[in-house]
């Protein structure tokens, strides 16, 4: 099967995620509405580059509901791979927060060969898990204590029953003078030299470099205004929020791990 470049699909891949399907595109003639966070849009370019054709799913509202869209979301996913004249290579998906726990109840429903578990511990309790259930990578910030010990806890629950599973733990990032000129896209090095200045002269950060706190509880936009630093464009907001997010290693989504997680669905393809 081939798409209109000519690349031969070889797997199938499926995204959930706790917002809308619009982060992960850029913005495009096709899709005038999309925004193409960072993360997400390098974990679609990481999959494109192996070869992954890609579908990603927005829940009807701000988080999903496990048991009501379980249905539609499958329904929605099979008429796109016949669409698509994929229905013979394998399925995988990757859910994010809400979408991680929406991934897990869906793969109890559905066939995948493999599944990731996002900043999210599953609703693995709810659903019975048996030596059947797909190989499963969890994907999760250790800072975030409560949810660790749930997954700690549902590891060596699916371990006992026979399900292959693995855990990836993603650590806090230092920021530095090219930190978000390196991770957002249309961010040049003078703001980002900038805006690092303004975190270390306002204790944003400590003396390495590191976050004292959230970047969704830091005032930085604040900061900004009272310093008169102007973005080239304002969707950067939100791209420099994601990145904050991310260094302080709390609950956002990663595209950091892509390789280990495309190594696990590469390695469990069947």
């Amino acid at each position: 099967m081939y798409n209109k470049s000519g690349t031969k699909w070889q797997k199938r891949f499926t995204k959930m995620h706790h917002i809308r399907a619009a982060n992960f595109w850029d913005k495009s003639p096709n899709c005038d509405h999309c925004v193409g966070l960072p993360e997400e849009r390098a974990i679609v370019i990481e999959a494109l580059a192996r070869k992954f054709a890609v579908v990603a799913v927005s829940s009807r509202g701000k988080c999903w509901s496990l048991m009501k869209e379980t249905f539609v979301v499958e329904r929605v996913i099979k008429w796109w791979v016949k669409k698509q004249n994929l229905e013979s290579l394998p399925l995988v998906a990757l859910g994010a927060s809400s979408g991680g726990y929406f991934v897990s109840m869906l793969a109890s429903k559905m066939r995948f060969s493999s599944i990731v578990v996002m900043i999210a511990e599953g609703v693995f309790e709810q659903i019975g898990v048996t030596k059947d259930y797909p190989p499963t990578l969890f994907v999760h910030m250790p800072k975030d204590k409560r949810r660790k010990k749930l997954i700690d806890v549902n590891l060596e629950v699916m371990r006992r029953e026979g399900v292959d599973v693995a855990e990836v733990k993603c650590l806090e990032l230092p920021l530095s003078p090219s930190f978000l000129a390196d991770r957002v896209p249309g961010l040049d090095r003078r703001i980002s030299e900038e805006l690092f200045d303004m975190f270390k002269e306002k204790g944003f950060v400590d003396e390495k470099g590191y976050l004292v706190n959230d970047g969704r509880v830091i005032p930085w936009k604040e900061a900004m205004s009272e310093r008169k630093l102007r973005l080239p464009d304002k969707v950067l907001v939100n791209y420099i929020q994601e990145e904050l997010n991310l260094a302080f290693a709390y609950h956002e989504m990663t595209s950091l791990q892509s390789e280990q997680i495309f190594n696990w669905f590469e390695s469990h393809l069947r």
